[in-house]
């Protein structure tokens, strides 16, 4: 089955260039057009667009052919361009640029949406950078182009299966299209629209947002935070994660974000307390996203128990995470939670081959039960299938709900032991360990 054929209409636009280059890094064959590359402005976005094997063509309506399968379009630009009225005539699927972009986080694993009328694109670019710097694959996609990386927006592509993290933008009323596993509102001003039609527009994404970050410093933010239990951070004393500003300026910002589970300092090289809040939320964003969870030791309890997270998802990861632990404890006792329907059924077959080849004797592992993010999903695969594949000398442990995880470990757990929680895409795994961790500790 051939993908789809994809054509950009308005594809040198700071939004439409990045999700262009992203279909053609997923394989599709991608053409565009741009009313600025017509007039022999924006050469190099032309060249690096070339570069990538997307054929730049003239905006005159000619090159939009009924063998198009996706023609998406800017709504900035009127209705009645050639392009436009070509693909009309064609029948052609016409597919606004936002309900693409929507389209693309809301299939994430897990999908980010990083909302609010001011600081989204430096969020979205400070997020992109903490998820490369801590080698987590990952799309992300926002507005400004990073300091020294080519043109035409904020865009580093990842793989289909992993995470996507991107800027959404209210200004067109779009908003309300995004179902993110993770959403963040930063703020909520008088800017594009009023309030009450930008209140109404923010609480639906809120709603239909599995998890919810928002800035406690803005009123109107945390008003809507307040409706749906949302996470509140930010430079204000009770926000569930405080923010404690350490210095604003002249040339850099510094301060403490006040996490569960330990303290993060910021530093960053841009002033103002403005700046330090969209750090916090980047840093938010990317600990959801798991940043933090690669072999993060929480530490070890008083009777020697070395508690362990991390965001090992996939066999490989699952391997590599047990082999680290078991080569520095002589007992490993392993939890893994897959993350979704569809991965554990994809991942069952090569499971049940690989933990009886890495798991010793002496070692314990345990299934818990799938995390189910929400959605239409077939649900015909569970945990305790899982542990049923492997052999019975490994007694293979299940947990139907975190707490019977902790109480799974507890009864496993020995002095000298390294205990190993394992999983992706479930925000709260981190709880979880740290939970764990004090339930050992007594």
């Amino acid at each position: 089955m051939s993908l789809p054929r994809y054509h950009f209409s308005g594809i040198a636009g700071a939004g439409m260039n990045p999700l262009a280059r992203l279909m053609r890094a997923r394989g599709h064959d991608v053409q565009g057009s741009d009313r600025s590359l017509d007039q022999g402005k924006n050469a190099r976005i032309a060249a690096e667009l070339a570069s990538l094997g997307i054929r730049v063509i003239p905006q005159d309506g000619t090159g939009v052919t009924a063998g198009i399968d996706r023609f998406i379009y800017s709504t900035a630009v009127e209705a009645d361009t050639p392009e436009m009225r070509a693909a009309r005539a064609l029948g052609l699927d016409m597919v606004p640029r936002p309900a693409l972009l929507a389209e693309i986080v809301n299939a994430g694993q897990p999908g980010v949406a990083i909302a609010g009328t001011s600081g989204k694109s430096t969020i979205t670019g400070m997020v992109g950078f903490a998820l490369r710097e801590a080698g987590r694959a990952s799309t992300v996609i926002g507005g400004a182009a990073l300091v020294g990386e080519g043109s035409g927006g904020c865009f580093i592509p990842g793989p289909a299966d992993g995470p996507v993290a991107a800027e959404a933008c209210e200004s067109d009323g779009t908003l309300v299209g995004y179902r993110p596993a993770i959403g963040l509102i930063h703020n909520v001003s008088r800017d594009h629209a009023e309030l009450p039609s930008l209140r109404a527009q923010f609480s639906t994404f809120a709603e239909r947002s599995a998890r919810l970050l928002v800035n406690a410093r803005c009123p109107e933010a945390l008003a809507i935070g307040r409706r749906f239990k949302a996470v509140t951070y930010g430079a204000v004393a009770f926000a569930d994660v405080p923010l404690d500003v350490a210095a604003a300026g002249p040339d850099r910002a510094r301060g403490v974000l006040r996490l569960p589970g330990g303290d993060l300092a910021l530093d960053i090289p841009q002033p103002g307390l403005h700046n330090l809040e969209n750090a916090a939320a980047a840093a938010m964003v990317a600990l959801e996203v798991g940043v933090a969870r690669s072999l993060q030791v929480i530490g070890p309890t008083s009777s020697g128990v070395r508690v362990v997270d991390d965001y090992a998802h996939n066999a490989d990861k699952l391997r590599a995470a047990i082999v680290t632990a078991q080569a520095g404890a002589g007992r490993v006792v392993a939890v893994f939670q897959p993350h979704g329907f569809g991965p554990a059924r994809f991942l069952r077959s090569e499971l049940r081959d690989m933990l009886p080849t890495v798991l010793r004797p002496n070692d314990r592992f345990c299934y818990a039960e799938i995390f189910y993010a929400g959605g239409t999903v077939a649900k015909d695969i569970g945990s305790r299938m899982l542990a049923d594949d492997l052999p019975p000398a490994l007694r293979c442990g299940y947990a139907a709900d975190h707490d019977a995880v902790r109480r799974w470990v507890a009864g496993a757990a020995r002095p000298g032991d390294t205990v190993l929680i394992m999983g992706a895409r479930d925000p709260d795994l981190p709880v979880l360990a740290r939970t764990v961790f004090d339930t050992l500790q007594g």
